[in-house]
């Protein structure tokens, strides 16, 4: 077998000190090392806690089941297994990895094979092939570090991407809540219409009857065919609120709408926990998913300075191949010439007008943007559960008061019927108090959903409705199935 020899053995050892050199220098990564910027939460909320919610901590990934209603736990079990925008987020994160795996690739080399063939002849001459095979391989060496602070910012990346898979999560579980409690409300709404509605037409009739009898006017009549239309003008708009939220919890779930309306046709508002647990702010943070992206996302700018730094400095690669070559394919592997290469090489730019530099200024701008963005979301997330704790004390004492005026309104309207029935009263007293009855148990009802509806407020603000290990199980199952 012929042989071609490598290039002079003083070529070569010089090459080989080059080389030991640059691996030897290869320590040094540009740009700022990252930190955690500090956050300054309060000791303790500002707002003073509602009856029945704690200062410590309790487990509220799953909040939902704290509530006891069966309905709710499985249509938000559903969109958290069906819900479009919650799959897009998943095959975000998948993306993501697949990026990190591509940035760690690069501080490897590459490694290539190839293989030729060819033939040729002049004039009458026999015809000579040539067969070649070989493998070639590359190196780049990063000496200041662009490829590692690339793989740290892909790193970030991910884990942003993560987060804000727990954050689409934490606010579809929090939504598809919501619309079940305005569900449930609106239905309650529509019962005591539908009662009030029931006693107004018996107070129509009686007023009728005593006209006819000349005990009543007209007049009084008429006011209570009012009061009537009045009431049952309120049904047709208390069910379109019934299936507009019954469609959008179809939608939530992954379902066409009007799928669900069957299954929620009746059942009642959940029951409210007897303890809500509130930990400390700064918990809280450590908790809120939104929190942690915007965190991982100045992580990821960060790095990326990184990048631009190392990318005004020369590069060095190491390449070389080792091949065959001979006259017919039986020979490649009997009698092939063998040929070897081995080079270092350093590229560089020497002039762009301020280009490679601008791009540095740029991504540091961008880095003080996330820095902002960061910090807003932080001020955000302790907004958020200081105004869910007003909410959710207000609510609580507007719908004690609304319980003890609906009772009242009650009362009143029965002792007016039953005088107005001896003829004790005239009708306007009656009116009013079928009036006043409605309007109070109507806003009952509203309040009652409206202290759901804070207390859902309240544990999206916490942070809740995502777990980690949900999360990775999350990504992990929905790998490859992006139906």
């Amino acid at each position: 077998m012929k042989t071609t020899p490598l290039p002079h053995t003083a070529l070569a050892g010089r090459l080989g000190a080059g080389v030991l050199a640059l691996l030897l220098s290869g320590c040094a990564t540009l740009g700022p090392d990252y930190l955690v910027p500090a956050t300054v939460a309060p000791p303790a909320w500002h707002a003073a806690p509602a009856d029945g919610v704690a200062a410590g901590t309790a487990a509220i990934e799953r909040w939902w089941q704290q509530l006891g209603d069966a309905q709710l736990s499985a249509l938000v079990e559903q969109a958290l297994r069906a819900n479009p925008d919650l799959q897009s987020a998943r095959a975000a994160v998948r993306a993501s990895r697949a990026l990190e795996r591509v940035a760690t690739a690069g501080q490897g080399p590459t490694l290539g094979a190839s293989g030729s063939t060819g033939a040729s002849q002049r004039g009458d001459a026999a015809v000579s092939e040539s067969w070649t095979a070989g493998f070639d391989a590359g190196w780049e060496l990063d000496v200041f570090g662009g490829v590692r602070r690339g793989i740290e910012a892909a790193q970030a990346d991910r884990e942003a991407a993560s987060a804000t898979l727990a954050n689409t999560q934490a606010s579809l579980a929090a939504e598809v809540a919501l619309n079940y409690v305005s569900l449930r409300t609106s239905q309650a709404r529509l019962e005591i219409a539908r009662r009030n509605l029931a006693t107004q037409l018996e107070t129509l009739q009686l007023t009728d009857w005593r006209a006819q009898a000349g005990l009543a006017s007209s007049v009084d009549v008429e006011q209570a065919r009012t009061n009537v239309e009045q009431t049952r003008a309120q049904i047709p708009s208390l069910q379109t609120s019934i299936a507009s939220a019954a469609n959008h919890l179809a939608v939530l779930t992954g379902e066409a709408p009007g799928r669900v309306q069957t299954t929620l046709a009746s059942g009642g508002l959940p029951a409210l926990p007897t303890t809500i647990a509130v930990g400390i702010p700064a918990e809280v943070l450590r908790q809120r998913p939104d929190v942690q992206a915007a965190e991982r996302q100045l992580a990821a700018e960060t790095a990326r300075i990184g990048v631009a730094e190392a990318a005004r400095y020369p590069g060095f690669k190491l390449s070389g191949s080792i091949g065959l070559e001979a006259a017919t394919f039986g020979a490649l592997s009997n009698g092939a010439s063998v040929l070897r290469s081995l080079a270092a090489g350093i590229s560089g730019v020497v002039f762009d007008g301020g280009a490679l530099a601008a791009r540095v200024e740029q991504q540091s701008a961008v880095r003080e943007q996330r820095l902002h963005s960061y910090r807003s979301t932080v001020l955000a997330a302790l907004e958020d559960v200081e105004n869910a704790l007003t909410a959710l004390d207000n609510t609580a004492r507007r719908r004690e008061a609304l319980a003890a005026a609906s009772t009242a309104a009650r009362n009143a309207n029965l002792l007016a019927a039953d005088r107005y029935r001896s003829g004790l009263i005239d009708f306007r007293t009656v009116l009013e108090t079928e009036r006043s009855l409605l309007s109070t148990e109507d806003s009952l009802a509203s309040a009652e959903g409206e202290r759901l509806s804070a207390l859902i407020q309240l544990y999206k603000a916490l942070g809740g409705g995502w777990s980690r290990a949900d999360l990775i199980e999350s990504a992990d199952t929905a790998q490859g199935n992006p139906s």
